[in-house]
């Protein structure tokens, strides 16, 4: 690989791919990620395919191109590319036949390792003969959309022409000869996982993460914008250049574009609100709806009881706003039966920390291969916001496990590894922060609930007193925006034990009765007092003492316990989550 002009500054991975073939440490790589963005070179933005042709390998004598759509193209060396050709296939005669063995994936990578093949061995004459030939000194290989290519799967389910070009490609990382011949052969494709494995984890091959564009990235890209697209950038934004290039953080380059561009063509101040609103669409669309964020209405005034819950998630969001990430965890387990307001306490959580929240949708796939693409692109625009706080409900349905079985393949496995990989990277302490919730953290591997992953454990019970199920009670009122005070709630019956979502359906079922009234209207206490005296708790109580239990046993701080918990021996409450085992 020729040296760069000193002007053009290599980004990261431009430089470790430039070093690493340098040193002949590897002849093969895979680029993945951020493949479709546009990469900065000498004051132009270039892209990935033109970055590689024009900067990295200027000085090639032959720089071949393929794709599924295109073919193979060689937009350097054509002249000795095009000889070659003619004398493996013939003279054109008109019938398209050579068009189509270029565009084939099996016929396309075999004519270009019969033209490999054959340029190492008039290397090999010319070094023998001491004469001077013509054979290329210097190719590089690049093929796009390489899961059209190398596709993932089994290489003897995957059928002749595919099974062939793993090997081929194989071959080209293993060949010394390759490897010593000035000749890289380059794999792009946006997902990892969507290639062969052997491919992946072959020694020789080396894979090269493209990252989204950091906070400084960004803010040299909105100054490149400003100077040769955007002149009037400063003056129609109300916020500064590098707040604005914080605020775009998580968005490709050319999505940052196409955000500015939608609003100074159609004559629009860039506005913080529009901003937050324009980034949260385009990086959902960017996901393919794989995050959703969360814009919440609510803070934890809105959440009755768990005052010490409550507590201790304010302290964890000062500290935040203080940049104290250190003192943070890297994630929280909120645990206890359904109804309790899990989702909610997170809802209401976000609606008070300033910073972004986002919730892991269905990022499975039933493709080969698609929902490990999934996470890498979910886990790339997480690194890429900042500080964000990732949602993830129904944890123990979403993780996966460490031993999956047959039944799927293996996927739940993989996906385990990637999200303990991505959760024990300490690096992201306080910038992502990860919040599971559950009601079966028995379910959850014992692995991703450990400190330095999911550090916190916080319990989440029904009501335990009177008192307070009155006040969950007129704090779901005001959520139904049904104006009732303490004073207009019956007293509720003894050894009752209503969750969340029980106590909303009483209200429900109150005003059910209030709407078919006729005037005069008996008062909404009384109706109430009707309810509850009829109403029929769960009649699950083993499932829901169980889950108690379990959450109980979970809990990493005794303040988050109800007084009835806290001094229940560890052995006894082992004891009663096996004998309750059977009924789950």
């Amino acid at each position: 690989m020729t040296a760069t002009p000193a002007t053009t500054a290599l980004p990261a991975w431009a430089m470790r791919l430039r070093d690493l073939f340098r040193t002949g440490s590897a002849a093969q790589f895979i680029l993945h990620g951020n493949v479709f963005d546009l990469v900065p070179a000498g004051g132009r933005q270039l892209s990935l395919k033109g970055f590689l042709d024009e900067v990295m390998f200027a000085g090639y004598d032959v720089v071949l191109h393929y794709d599924r759509s295109r073919g193979v193209r060689a937009t350097r060396g054509s002249e000795d590319w095009s000889a070659w050709l003619e004398q493996a296939l013939g003279p054109a005669d008109g019938t398209g036949h050579a068009l189509t063995l270029l565009r084939e994936p099996g016929s396309a990578l075999e004519l270009i390792d019969r033209y490999l093949l054959r340029t190492l061995n008039l290397r090999a004459l010319e070094s023998a003969e001491k004469t001077t030939r013509s054979a290329p000194h210097k190719i590089a290989v690049l093929v796009d959309f390489a899961e059209f290519a190398v596709p993932r799967g089994d290489a003897v389910q995957l059928g002749g022409a595919f099974s062939a070009n793993v090997v081929k490609a194989l071959g080209w990382a293993n060949d010394p000869g390759i490897q010593q011949s000035n000749i890289i052969t380059v794999f792009i494709s946006e997902g990892l996982h969507d290639l062969n494995e052997l491919l992946v984890e072959n020694p020789h091959t080396v894979s090269i993460h493209l990252p989204l564009p950091s906070e400084p990235e960004m803010l040299a890209y909105l100054e490149a914008l400003e100077a040769s697209q955007f002149p009037d950038l400063r003056t129609r934004c109300e916020v500064p250049m590098d707040v604005l290039a914080s605020r775009l953080t998580g968005l490709s380059r050319v999505g940052a574009r196409t955000t500015i561009a939608l609003a100074l063509g159609n004559d629009r101040t860039i506005t913080s609100k529009w901003l937050t609103e324009r980034k949260k669409d385009v990086i959902e669309r960017e996901c393919q709806g794989l995050l959703e964020f969360i814009e919440s209405p609510f803070t934890l005034d809105h959440v009755a009881g768990h005052d010490a819950v409550k507590a201790w998630l304010r302290e964890d969001g000062e500290l935040l706003r203080r940049g104290a990430l250190r003192a943070l965890p890297m994630g929280y387990l909120i645990a206890g039966r359904i109804g309790t307001g899990k989702t909610f306490l997170v809802q209401c959580w976000a609606g008070e920390l300033g910073v972004p929240c986002v919730v892991f949708k269905n990022f499975r796939d039933r493709w080969v291969g698609a929902t490990e693409s999934n996470l890498e692109k979910i886990f790339a625009v997480l690194r890429a916001i900042g500080q964000v706080v990732v949602f993830v409900d129904e944890a123990d349905q979403a993780a996966g496990r460490r031993e999956s079985g047959d039944n799927d393949s293996g996927l739940s496995g993989r996906v385990y590894s990637m999200l303990a990989k991505e959760m024990s990277e300490t690096r992201n302490r306080g910038r992502i922060i990860w919040v599971f919730a559950t009601s079966r953290p028995d379910l959850l591997e014992v692995d991703l609930k450990r400190q330095g992953r999911l550090d916190v454990h916080i319990p989440l019970f029904p009501p335990q007193t009177e008192d307070e199920l009155r006040t969950l009670l007129v704090a779901i009122a005001g959520k139904l925006k049904l104006p009732l005070a303490l004073a207009d709630v019956p007293d509720v019956p003894d050894r009752i034990t209503l969750g969340g979502h029980e106590i909303e359906g009483v209200l429900v079922r109150a005003l059910r009765t209030w709407e078919l009234a006729v005037e005069p209207k008996r008062p909404l206490k009384d109706l109430l007092a009707d309810v509850f005296r009829e109403v029929r708790p769960s009649a699950h109580t083993r499932k829901l003492e169980f889950m108690d239990l379990v959450a109980v046993k979970e809990c990493t701080d005794a303040r988050f316990l109800p007084e009835r918990y806290r001094e229940l021996d560890p052995e006894a409450i082992e004891d009663r989550i096996e004998a309750l085992r059977r009924f789950v």
